[in-house]
């Protein structure tokens, strides 16, 4: 569904040295990585929100960066889930939800079956669409905004549901709840996702295969399992530090 070939980007340094992977049709696929290490970066090349130094992204077999007619159509197959949300503060949630319908729809679609739509996603993403409808995004809750702004990403009825650090800034149990909605929307919507998270065993309890991103290199991909059993030192380093800290922040919210 979608690959990735040679991806090359530097900004003040090399953040991205030549990174091939490929995510199947249907697959929960999480990406790993220190801070800093291109996580982020390589998720925003799949839809051009950064084009790569060098090197090319194909969705179902079409080259994104062909001409600006491939990417609009990778574009309409994707929903992107922004790291904070990244709701607009002055819309409320119908506009904010709205946002995620592409343009030629928005003008052709009845308002009364774009209005349902919109219920049902915030519905899909277990919310209150009567009580939270015409609320900003000051007037909610984190884990509120970080509902509404899925519940944006999947009004347009992608095929592919791209989540960029989706439980970034929330305590271990909004964490676990968002992390069940992840795999609950993509088996219910038979989507593929890609997931970039700093939660590594909620990512390998929810996803078919992982990979880790170290040095701007593609340093592991398998299955959970063998990440877990990897013998390469800078995994098992990874692993540990990650199970340590997980323990650290559950033990801070007893």
């Amino acid at each position: 569904m979608i690959e990735y070939r040679q991806i090359h980007k530097s900004f003040d340094h090399p953040v991205l040295s030549g990174v091939d992977l490929d995510v199947e049709q249907g697959e929960m696929f999480a990406l790993f990585g220190p801070s800093g290490t291109g996580k982020s970066v390589l998720l925003k090349t799949t839809i051009a929100l950064i084009q790569p130094d060098w090197g090319d992204v194909r969705i179902e077999g079409e080259s994104v960066y062909a001409d600006e007619r491939t990417l609009f159509r990778a574009r309409r197959k994707v929903g992107y889930v922004f790291q904070n949300a990244a709701l607009f503060d002055s819309l409320n949630v119908f506009e904010n939800v709205e946002m995620g319908i592409p343009e030629e729809e928005l003008r052709t679609t009845p308002r009364m079956d774009i209005a349902r739509r919109i219920w049902e996603a915030l519905e899909l993403v277990n919310l209150e669409p009567r009580v939270v409808l015409p609320k900003i995004p000051s007037e909610l809750s984190g884990g509120m905004r970080k509902r509404v702004g899925i519940a944006r990403a999947i009004v347009g009825r992608p095929k592919i549901l791209l989540w960029d650090e989706p439980t970034t800034g929330l305590d271990p149990v909004n964490t676990a709840a968002v992390e069940r909605l992840i795999t609950r929307l993509s088996e219910e919507l038979e989507v593929t996702s890609l997931v970039v998270t700093h939660d590594i065993e909620g990512g390998l309890d929810m996803c078919d295969r992982v990979a880790m991103l170290d040095g701007g290199r593609l340093r592991f991909c398998g299955t959970p399992n063998e990440f877990r059993q990897s013998d390469d030192p800078v995994v098992q380093a990874f692993v540990d530090r990650a199970a340590a800290e997980r323990a650290l922040d559950m033990a801070e919210t007893q």
